[in-house]
Formats: structure tokens, C-alpha cells, sequence
């Protein structure tokens, strides 16, 4: 089922945990000695603060998304970069919305140029023989089915990707993705549906969300 395969499949690939943990530990490291906190200064340290209460749920739904410990943190110290510099050092009003979209975007992005360098942007899975596009699974067709959701999902319309991305990936509840995106929590719901739809559509599966 298509709902088991974003919340699950796509965490397959950390589970004994050691990876994930290593990139735990990498991110942690990054806080306290990368270019981050080196940019931030003292009427900035609520950035610091969001680190530590935001980090741990980015770093689940980036390591979903990309499955690779480099990328991660990346797109992890970018995204913090980015919010540092948001409006001249300004707070967003809604710090947490714009951290979880801003890590999404920039993880799309790297899986659309990803798609681009292999030649494969109007493929709905890459080929099994491109051993590099995936690091991280137990079998080839565990590969293929982690490879063929991240290009699904980087195919969807912004609109619903936000909404299945916080709701399956980053696993908050439809009031939290309701209030993160300012729409309502059965919103979030029709639109989670219509985006499950899509992805079985992509993936050519005729499966249905729950």
C-alpha cells in the first residue's frame, strides 16, 4: 500500500538505525562547529533554539526523502543558513513552517537535478543498473521501489507534496500540517488523498490511500 510505502519503505533503509544514527551525530556536530552557528549572532540564538527543537523531525523527514547521509546535511546546514538570513536576521512568524518547507524544497531540488544528470527526468523510476542513485536498501527491489517514490514525490504538485511530506514523512498529525501550511485539518486530509492518488498514478501501481 502506497500509505505503508512512504511512511515505511522509505524508512526501510535506516533500520537497523546505525546509518541514521551516524547522520544524527553528524547534524549534532554541525550545530555546535558548522557555518551555522558561526553566522549567527547574538540577537540571532533563537536560531539555536529552533535547531534543537526542530532538528531531530527535519533530519527524519530529509533522511526519507534523500537517503543519503551527505545530503541530509546539506540541505540540513542550508536550510539554517537560510534562516539566518531570512529578511536581513528577521524571525519568520511561523519558524517551524518555514524550516519544514524550506528543507522540502531543497530536497526537491536536489532529487529534480539529480533526475537531470541521469538523463531520466521523464522516467517514472531510474534504471536498476544506476547503483549510485540510492546508497542505502536491502535488495534491488527494495532499491527500485525507495527510488521510484522519490521521483514520484519530487513530481507532485507543491500543493499536495507539502501536505503528504509533513503528514507521512515528517509524521505530524493534520492539525499540526493544517496549521504549518495555514489551511484547515480536513483540508490537509483530502489533500493528502488526492496526493496518494498521484503517487500511485506515477508509480503505476492503481493503488489507493486509505
Amino acid at each position: 500500500m502506497i500509505t505503508y510505502s512512504l511512511s515505511a519503505r522509505l524508512n526501510e533503509e535506516q533500520q537497523p538505525g546505525v546509518a541514521y544514527m551516524s547522520v544524527h551525530t553528524a547534524i549534532q556536530d554541525l550545530l555546535w562547529s558548522g557555518a551555522v552557528v558561526s553566522s549567527v549572532d547574538r540577537s540571532q540564538r533563537w536560531i539555536l533554539s529552533a535547531m534543537h527543537q526542530h532538528g531531530p523531525g527535519l533530519i527524519t523527514m530529509l533522511w526519507r526523502m534523500v537517503g543519503n547521509e551527505q545530503d541530509v546535511c546539506d540541505i540540513y546546514q542550508q536550510t539554517f543558513l537560510k534562516l539566518a538570513h531570512f529578511r536581513g536576521g528577521s524571525k519568520p512568524d511561523n519558524i517551524s513552517a518555514y524550516l519544514y518547507r524550506t528543507a522540502a524544497n531543497e530536497a526537491i531540488t536536489l532529487m529534480r537535478k539529480a533526475q537531470v544528470h541521469r538523463r531520466s527526468i521523464e522516467k517514472i523510476a531510474p534504471s536498476l543498473q544506476d547503483g549510485q542513485y540510492i546508497e542505502y536498501g536491502f535488495d534491488l527491489d527494495a532499491k527500485d521501489l525507495q527510488a521510484r517514490l522519490r521521483l514520484a514525490l519530487s513530481r507532485l504538485p507543491d500543493y499536495l507534496r507539502e501536505v503528504v511530506v509533513l503528514r507521512d514523512l515528517a509524521e505530524m498529525s493534520y492539525t499540526q500540517v493544517g496549521h504549518m501550511l495555514g489551511i484547515t485539518p480536513a483540508t490537509a486530509r483530502v489533500y493528502r488523498c488526492k496526493a496518494i492518488g498521484c503517487l500511485s498514478r506515477l508509480m503505476g501501481t492503481g493503488q489507493e490511500s486509505e
